[in-house]
């Protein structure tokens, strides 16, 4: 018995004297010196993860192993964000690839895009045709329709090249080259020539109808747009065109844990020259790396599920309620830009405002000049709405009304466009298109040329041909889009109404 009481006061004796070697001061030594307290680490510090402990600065194993967990959940969130102009791209082409819509190929709207498709903020109020590009078997070549506004994005969602309108054929159309990374071969002239650093790229176009009529715009697009390879070009192939109109299709990114299998997706298919040093640096430092399998472990695996869950409800957080004051348009008000910053999304020359760049890339699709700067007359402007005039969130239980004052700022046209709050795209009514603008038939005009728009469950009596119906129960948000936007728009002398609650 006193033999194990020997033991025992042995052990704890070991056990004071290590505590006492922890607790202890270093002796002075003849090299030493004052040691300011601001570049040392106390032997215990608490934290949002809980108590951190050292050993004069070394951190003891139950240490190591939190802050590892959070730096790689802190990636990975950060790697949501940070990777969503790819991942949202890689929707595209999934849904795309299904349709088999892909380089001679082209996705028409002929009968205008509807809410049966899934697409981040699609619009009601054009012909919209779009396809997939893939340079890896050398240029192609794209033959553009006048008077269209459409462009080029490569993977990565990096602006390659207005086309149309807005690009350097000036609306009358013209053939445009398309070159792969690094291509070394012959350039023809008689083109416009691109030089993406991707060899994935997205062509987004948009024709306009004619006095609310379609059909121009249609003929306009399937006689005189073309695509095929370079290689082609004195004998170029047909062009098919495949109907989206009525088309259930999804072209929306994950925002679970696929999505990292999506960002991956990209990573692999694209020269790691397409994109920033830093960013390829984040993914790489959750297992995302070009040449190498993305095989994350359990624990692994465990951590990106939540950083996928809390990059999702981040990227919302910055959507519906941002702090970015730049993003207002108007001091107490919901109308917010989602290109803050222009189309770079930059707070100053060479500063990226990322949280504006999360913003968009949550929100909507598309890249380009035309979409973001000052261009009267020519391309398009655009404005949100999350909440009401008291900021309150928009429900499709309640009816709003909203008031358009005096001389629009659209020449061409101007419309609302209703979506989901889940889905970004288009809400799903009873109503084929949920949306009213300047171009529906018996859409009731002020005598002063003010408009007044109604958003509800039902239509307010005697206002129906000025309603947009709303789901109850569901969350909603709405664009402005002008359409030619006119001077007044850019100088703020015309201001939008807000959206206020009837009932």
């Amino acid at each position: 018995m006193s033999r194990k009481l020997s033991l025992v006061a042995v052990t704890l004796a070991a056990m004071l004297a290590l505590t006492t070697v922890h607790a202890q001061t270093p002796p002075t030594m003849k090299m030493t010196t004052p040691i300011p307290p601001s570049i040392t680490t106390p032997d215990s510090v608490d934290t949002r993860i809980g108590t951190l402990k050292f050993f004069d600065g070394f951190p003891d194993d139950s240490t190591v192993q939190k802050v590892y967990d959070k730096l790689d959940f802190m990636r990975g969130v950060q790697a949501f964000m940070s990777g969503m102009p790819g991942t949202s791209l890689v929707g595209m082409r999934t849904g795309f690839e299904k349709l088999g819509v892909i380089n001679g190929t082209i996705l028409i709207f002929e009968n205008r895009l509807d809410s049966k498709s899934l697409f981040l903020t699609g619009n009601t109020d054009s012909v919209y045709f779009s396809t997939w590009l893939n340079l890896k078997d050398g240029p192609l070549v794209i033959e553009s329709p006048p008077n269209v506004l459409a462009f080029l994005d490569d993977s990565w969602f990096q602006y390659v090249t207005d086309i149309g309108n807005a690009g350097p054929d000036k609306g009358k159309g013209g053939k445009y080259l398309v070159l792969p990374p690094g291509y070394k071969g012959e350039v023809p002239e008689g083109y416009f020539v691109a030089r993406p650093r991707t060899y994935n790229l997205w062509l987004m176009g948009r024709g306009f109808m004619v006095n609310g009529d379609l059909k121009p715009a249609v003929e306009g697009i399937k006689k005189n747009l073309r695509i095929y390879p370079l290689a082609q070009a004195k004998n170029p192939p047909e062009t098919k065109f495949i109907s989206g109109s009525g088309v259930e299709l999804n072209t929306v990114h994950a925002n679970d844990f696929s999505y990292f299998e999506e960002l991956n997706e990209v990573v692999q298919a694209e020269p790691s020259e397409a994109l920033d040093p830093e960013r390829l640096g984040l993914f790489a430092s959750i297992g995302i790396e070009k040449g190498r399998p993305f095989a994350p472990d359990a624990r692994m695996k465990k951590i990106l599920t939540e950083a996928a869950a809390v990059g999702n409800a981040t990227s919302r957080a910055i959507l519906f309620r941002t702090r970015m004051k730049d993003a207002y348009f108007y001091p107490n008000s919901a109308w917010v830009t989602t290109f803050a910053g222009g189309y770079e999304f930059l707070s100053q020359p060479g500063v990226r405002n990322l949280d504006a760049r999360t913003m968009f890339h949550y929100y909507a699709t598309g890249i380009t000049p035309a979409m973001a700067l000052k261009m009267v007359g020519i391309g398009s402007q655009y404005a949100a709405a999350f909440v009401d005039s008291e900021g309150r969130p928009l429900d499709g239980s309640k009816t709003y009304k909203i008031h358009l004052p005096p001389n629009i700022p659209a020449k061409d046209f101007w419309s609302f466009v209703v979506y989901d709050n889940q889905t970004r795209s288009m809400l799903q009514t009873d109503e084929q298109f949920p949306s009213i603008g300047s171009q529906k038939e018996g859409i009731v005009v002020n005598p002063d040329t003010s408009v007044d728009v109604w958003f509800g469950p039902t239509a307010p009596k005697g206002h129906e041909a000025n309603w947009v119906q709303t789901v109850p129960y569901k969350g909603w948000n709405v664009l402005l889009r002008l359409y030619g936007p006119l001077q007044p728009w850019f100088d703020k002398t015309w201001k939008p109404g807000e959206f206020e609650l009837i009932q």
